[in-house]
């Protein structure tokens, strides 16, 4: 096996306290050698480092692992500029703007949903991202949620079934009947193709007992929950996640007491994605509150082209900093290994041996520079399995 080391890294985040300072187990000169089967090898001082085929000269310059970003919902077509424009004249966000993108999406072809979904992926990768999870959730028939998580699946295999985001425009006067659509046909048909199942528990999108019918009738398929929960109001959805057994509960913006203490007495992650609070002028999430309560938080763009039109994981991080009360440090610990807690994986958010060489050059001397220095171009190069992709 060849081998490639990055070495003159002035400042190395590991995410292992095992290996370094802190939670971030930070490695000062450090050095990383990966091999070509696309995992880690070794890490430590560069000046222990062993012997290998190629190098990188790091410059003094800082590497994290590659961003997790455990929620997206890449599949779609067209914008919403226009809301967008009314949203910050003023006009309040809500869940029925979504129909706007489920009309252009199903007018859309195969060739260019997945067209749309790979330049996206090339805008993330270009700023550090090397996992991400992607939804349906904006054909809303059964073969159109089946084609968009088909077109997921070829780009990544952490795949969302969320035929559950809207009752469908179609279903407008007859809800119970999309919910057993959702649960029957519509499932039959997207399970194979999907890791995990959503909904969007939430006034305007599906109540309590319509999101327990949802995961649960997944569940029996195979798949593992997350939740849509307590985005635009208090709501049941945390808490539903929690007894689910549910990955992820998503937003978590308004919260009870007996939410948080939920959510820090369990392991569903907390995954907050402060882009939707910037695109909606929203309530910002108190990260504070979670953490100090135990739970475990992860951060992620929430990327769609309704309330938050973002790919960028440094563009979270500054804002969970700014507003949401997060240290520079617990900000890249949840926009990395909180993200893979998300997506209970234990390969990636970590630069460890064994674990999949994803990482990340900044043109930066810390990590602390992706908050900041907001907006700035930090990323310098990105290795994903191995294999310098930017």
């Amino acid at each position: 096996m060849s081998t490639t080391a990055i070495t003159h890294i002035g400042s190395l985040v590991t995410n292992d306290p095992a290996l370094g300072e802190g939670p971030l187990g930070l490695v000062r000169d450090a050095a990383v050698v990966f091999g070509d089967d696309g995992t880690i090898a070794w890490v430590g001082p560069a000046a222990q480092a062993p012997a290998a085929d190629a190098g990188f000269d790091a410059q003094g310059r800082a590497v994290i692992p590659g961003f997790v970003d455990s929620h997206s919902h890449l599949v779609f077509a067209g914008d919403r500029t226009a809301e967008f424009n009314a949203r910050m004249s003023g006009h309040s966000y809500s869940a029925g703007g979504i129909r706007t993108t489920v009309a252009a999406t199903r007018a859309a072809t195969d060739a260019e949903l997945e067209a749309n979904l790979v330049r996206h992926l090339d805008e993330a990768r270009r700023q550090g991202t090397t996992t991400f999870e992607t939804k349906s959730g904006y054909g809303l028939t059964v073969a159109d949620e089946a084609r968009a998580l088909r077109i997921a699946a070829a780009h990544t295999e952490e795949v969302t079934y969320l035929g559950a985001h809207i009752v469908a425009p179609d279903f407008a006067d007859d809800p119970a009947g999309y919910v057993a659509l959702v649960t029957g046909e519509m499932l039959d048909a997207c399970a194979p193709h999907a890791r995990w199942i959503d909904v969007f528990c939430e006034k305007g999108a599906f109540d309590g007992d319509q999101a327990r019918a949802i995961l649960t009738a997944g569940r029996a398929k195979g798949l593992i929950p997350r939740i849509h929960a307590n985005q635009l109001s208090f709501g049941p959805g945390v808490q539903l996640g929690v007894e689910l057994g549910a990955a992820s509960a998503d937003h978590c913006t308004h919260l009870t007491d007996a939410d948080v203490d939920a959510l820090g007495q369990s392991e569903t992650v907390a995954t907050l994605l402060p882009g939707a609070e910037f695109s909606t002028r929203a309530q910002w999430p108190d990260a504070r509150r979670l953490l100090d309560a135990g739970a475990t938080v992860a951060l992620s763009t929430d990327c769609n082209p309704g309330s938050s039109y973002t790919s960028s994981m440094p563009f979270c991080i500054a804002l969970a900093v700014r507003d949401m009360r997060m240290t520079p440090d617990e900000a890249l610990w949840s926009a990395t290994a909180g993200g893979a807690r998300a997506l209970r994986r234990t390969d990636i958010g970590t630069v460890t041996p064994g674990a999949r060489a994803d990482l990340v050059l900044l043109d930066a001397p810390s990590h602390v520079h992706l908050a900041y220095r907001p907006g700035v171009p930090l990323v310098s190069a990105v290795w994903q399995k191995g294999e310098r992709v930017v």
